[in-house]
């Protein structure tokens, strides 16, 4: 590649379309745990996890009412979100289980351990926290080999701790 971006820049947020603003907010905040940082007139939200001005932006714009995007279609696949360490990764894990929210899968990456899911909008959602760069798996060339292996979810729940 000839000119790479400058290395420092990170995605910093995501803005999601939901349907209904006040559920979505139930599932970031009340299940998840984000904080609401700001409505932006009653269409609209933005949640956070240690106060920076927002993770996650929720709006009903353009879908209040609407159904999720059908299969098949282009668009977001998911938003992924990364956990600090593994503990809180399964404290996240016990929150889907005390809320009944179902997983589409939980991986193990190699690089990473993952949970996937679905918000009540149909939009695709991985919370994973990544392993030290010092254990990622990597080829005779020293590329990265990320896998793809079943999470033993009992086992991450085992490893949760007070936050």
């Amino acid at each position: 590649m000839a000119n790479p971006i400058h290395p420092g820049v990170r995605v910093g947020h995501v803005h999601l379309k939901v349907a209904d603003l006040q559920r979505a907010l139930d599932f970031y905040c009340g299940v998840l745990g984000f904080e609401l940082t700001q409505y932006y007139g009653d269409q609209a939200a933005f949640v956070s996890a240690g106060g920076y001005h927002h993770h996650i932006g929720l709006n009903t714009w353009e879908s209040k009412g609407g159904p999720p995007p059908p299969l098949g279609t282009t668009g977001l696949y998911h938003v992924a979100i990364l956990y600090p360490t593994r503990a809180a990764l399964a404290d996240a894990l016990q929150r889907l289980i005390a809320a009944g929210i179902p997983l589409h899968g939980a991986s193990d990456h190699g690089v990473s351990e993952a949970l996937y899911l679905s918000d009540p909008d149909g939009n695709g959602i991985e919370l994973y926290c990544d392993r030290p760069e010092t254990e990622w798996p990597r080829d005779a060339d020293g590329g990265l080999a990320m896998i793809t292996r079943r999470l033993d979810l009992d086992e991450l729940l085992r490893t949760q701790e007070p936050l």
